[in-house]
């Protein structure tokens, strides 16, 4: 395959999950992301499934279900069929059918105390006794933030691969390099790390030159922690961000991604020590 279509091919997937992501609780429909990359929905969909090894119609249900799933921990003001709506189904029944298909649960049951039993069973071997209590944390409106990127399906060591395919295509591009961002399209705690969708981010001026994947970080309402670890604390951390602090603090989270932006990146560094700022994108409740 040549690089021109290599590259064109991987556009095409990341511009689809782009809008996905944007666009979660609205219908989305095969044609509709299909004619953004001017394609027939055939041709579309034979692509992305042989870039991504899914049919969109299995990510876009999966990406809807995990953020739903999410939401039901967090977001304690908001109802059931709200937070179903939230993720773009307009069918209560059908909601609770492909939620219970997927986390064995009814989202009744799940948000009542099923997730604990579920994230645990994820997390057993990286479970420690940190406490978390005695963080800062900050609510402020963060500025967008225009970025280069890879995706990467897993929260696992091989990040660091990607990492290193990021700065290196930043390298050959003359692309000036800025801060490192790392996107967290799941919550780890409740979804299994394979699974996971983590993006690799370099922050660029709006003046590159380039015809790489980019995308902007959206301005908006973040809670903000600094944190300070090593490889397996970020998912303790996350734990307590969504199980703990967040669901009593008079926020709810939106379907917006957390993101850390790094001041060290534990993928990059010799001594695989990370220290971060982590935003998490809220609403008041009021």
């Amino acid at each position: 395959m040549k690089k021109e279509t290599k590259q064109y091919r991987q556009k095409i997937v990341n511009n689809t999950y782009y809008y996905i992501y944007k666009n979660i609780a609205q219908d989305i429909s095969l044609e509709e992301l299909a004619k953004l990359s001017s394609l027939s929905k055939y041709h579309f969909h034979r692509i992305f499934k042989e870039e991504s090894k899914n049919t969109i119609f299995f990510e876009l249900r999966s990406i809807r279900l995990q953020k739903a799933a999410n939401l039901l921990i967090t977001n304690n003001y908001s109802s059931i069929l709200e937070i179903a709506n939230e993720c773009g189904y307009s069918s209560h029944s059908s909601f609770i059918k492909a939620f219970k298909k997927m986390f064995f649960y009814s989202p009744k049951e799940w948000r009542k105390e099923k997730y604990k039993e579920y994230s645990a069973s994820l997390l057993k071997k990286f479970q420690n006794n940190k406490n978390f209590d005695a963080l800062e944390v900050k609510i402020k409106v963060t500025p967008s933030i225009l970025c280069t990127y890879l995706r990467h399906k897993g929260y696992n060591n091989n990040i660091s691969k990607t990492w290193e395919k990021l700065n290196a295509i930043v390298y050959e591009n003359n692309i000036t390099k800025q801060r490192q961002i790392a996107i967290y399209h799941d919550n780890p705690t409740i979804i299994p790390l394979k699974d996971c969708s983590y993006v690799a981010c370099i922050e660029i001026s709006p003046n590159e030159n380039t015809l790489l994947s980019t995308f902007i970080i959206e301005e908006g309402l973040c809670a903000v922690f600094s944190f300070k670890g090593v490889y397996g604390d970020i998912l303790n951390f996350i734990r307590y961000v969504y199980h703990f602090w967040l669901p009593n603090s008079g926020y709810e989270a939106k379907t917006n991604p957390a993101y850390s932006i790094f001041k060290k990146n534990h993928f990059t560094s010799e001594e695989k020590e990370f220290d971060l700022e982590f935003y998490l994108p809220v609403k008041v409740i009021y």
